[in-house]
């Protein structure tokens, strides 16, 4: 018989360092990490974050095995899915839910907030469970080596929540970059309608709230600063607009570069910069600037030549901050959000947020082109492709083969750590040169606080 959620919480709420320290122990492998799943086994899934993106993404894991476990800091939305899945454990806080469901769990989906993908993944990992963890992958750009570092040694299954990867419109796309279709590409253009509507940041907000309302019952707002400096409570983080603050999101880059860059790093075969550049509004503390205009300097690949991807964000001077005009056909307007890849031979345009569409230009020049023969495996069955980006998860999982999955954390981290080395240029004000190897930036010395942000006792990786 299930409990409420409040009778639980009361038990399931960690009290100080010591506790957590359990939640963070490192755990053998699973019984079944490496060896893979038979047709008929059951996977028990449990769901770290389960609003917002987390209530799409546990009910698709749902398709292909049980709800063991769910948690969510705020119990309202943690009791609005536990009236769905009535026989899942529900827990508020999920070094808990490790602690305590360890032996009972075979993977996880990660949908918190951007400043706990990576304490809830890595623990997971070092449990040997396989995880499904929303995009950004992670907060920082350490972060991002250590998920693809620790799944690696591990050897679990792992996919990033882009899930226009899954899409074969994208793989297509790569498909034509690939066999030459544009010739060789050294320069990328990409945009976005972020934040805008979305959320709010500078220059709307750029200081934290004055006023001190109490925390609701509802919320367990310790847990949602979990790493993170902590400060009071406040709507305006919890539960959506977390995403333009900081401490807690990763801006406009993290919300949607790890969509919107993906189809030109995975046709270009792009992995990490070693020069970032930033143009950006007035910066402030707390919130991210109004606008900015990231230049990422990536080297030569084998035979594929350097590449310079250009980012564009936010509204500069009342408007949308895009890329030049005179990329684009005369009196063309280019979609709210997209990518153009300059070939030596002509130009592929993408007007999705995905990266699930192109056109090729100039149009005359293509109008006979003939899609290359495909090679990049597609996804059969599952319901849309979300559902299907962790239905491909859950492919790798039962083969037993990370690879299967096509933003598994050794290709998604790397797209991630790129990404958020432009928050790190906007920070510092400077260009800075990334040494892909080490991790470490060599020739800004401020760099390295925000290339590895101090973590809040008690939620160090």
């Amino acid at each position: 018989m299930s409990r409420s959620p409040k009778s639980l919480s009361r038990r399931h709420v960690l009290k100080g360092f010591g506790a957590s320290v359990a939640g963070f122990a490192v755990w053998p492998n699973g019984r079944r990490a490496y060896a893979g799943y038979g047709p008929n086994d059951a996977l028990n899934f449990a769901g770290v974050g389960v609003g917002g993106k987390g209530n799409s993404d546990i009910d698709h894991a749902s398709n292909y095995g049980r709800i063991a476990a769910i948690c969510d800091i705020d119990e309202q939305r943690l009791g609005k899915k536990a009236e769905k899945f009535t026989d899942a454990a529900k827990y508020v806080d999920f070094r808990k839910l490790f602690s305590e469901m360890g032996d009972k769990i075979d993977a996880v989906v990660v949908s918190c907030p951007d400043h706990t993908h990576a304490p809830a993944s890595i623990t997971a990992m070092n449990m040997g469970k396989h995880v499904y963890c929303q995009k950004p992958l992670t907060h920082s750009v350490w972060e991002a080596r250590m998920m693809r570092q620790v799944a690696a040694q591990k050897g679990v299954c792992t996919q990033m929540g882009n899930q226009g990867t899954a899409d074969p419109g994208l793989r297509r796309g790569a498909e034509v970059v690939q066999t030459g279709g544009i010739g060789d590409v050294q320069e990328v253009y990409v945009w976005t309608n972020r934040p805008f509507k979305y959320w709010k940041q500078s220059p709307d907000i750029v200081a934290r709230p004055t006023e001190m309302p109490p925390v609701p019952a509802h919320v367990h707002w310790d847990l949602f600063v979990g790493p993170a400096p902590m400060r009071p409570y406040h709507p305006v983080y919890h539960p959506h607009d977390w995403r333009g603050w900081w401490d807690f999101g990763t801006g406009s880059l993290g919300d949607m570069a790890c969509h919107t860059t993906n189809l030109v790093f995975k046709a270009l075969k792009l992995e990490l910069p070693t020069r970032v550049s930033a143009k950006h509004a007035e910066l402030n503390p707390e919130t991210y600037p109004a606008w900015a205009v990231i230049t990422y300097e990536f080297p030569a690949r084998g035979n594929l030549p350097p590449v310079k991807l250009h980012w564009y964000e936010g509204a500069k001077d009342g408007q949308r901050n895009l890329p030049p005009a005179e990329l684009f056909p005369a009196n063309f307007k280019p979609s709210d959000s997209g990518s153009l890849l300059i070939g030596s031979k002509g130009q592929m345009y993408s007007p999705s947020d995905y990266g699930s569409q192109q056109v090729l230009w100039p149009v005359e020049q293509y109008k006979d082109y003939k899609d290359p023969a495909p090679f990049i495996p597609r996804i059969e069955g599952g319901k849309g492709t979300d559902d299907s980006h962790k239905k491909e998860w859950v492919d790798a999982i039962r083969a037993g083969k990370p690879e299967i999955a096509q933003s598994n954390f050794e290709y998604s981290s790397r797209l991630t750590e790129s990404m958020l080395l432009g928050n790190v240029a906007i920070r510092v004000d400077k260009a800075i040169d990334y040494d892909p190897a080490t991790g470490k930036v060599t020739n800004v010395s401020e760099a390295a606080q925000f290339i590895q942000p101090e973590m809040r006792e008690g939620w160090r990786i």
